[in-house]
């Protein structure tokens, strides 16, 4: 028995040289997908939010 499915979509997208190393820096080595996950998810409130008013 493996874990749930995480009910995500695989999207490639090309980061510029060095963000990679910056994120693994920050969010910890294994925790880049998590890191961008969560920052685009932050991202797209606060400008659906803007869109809004």
């Amino acid at each position: 028995m493996g874990r749930p499915p995480l009910k995500v979509t695989l999207v490639h997208v090309r980061l510029p040289i060095g963000t990679p190393e910056r994120i693994d820096a920050v969010a910890g080595k294994n925790r880049r997908a998590e890191f961008i996950r969560e920052a685009v998810e932050k991202e797209l409130k606060l400008r659906e939010k803007k869109a809004a008013d």
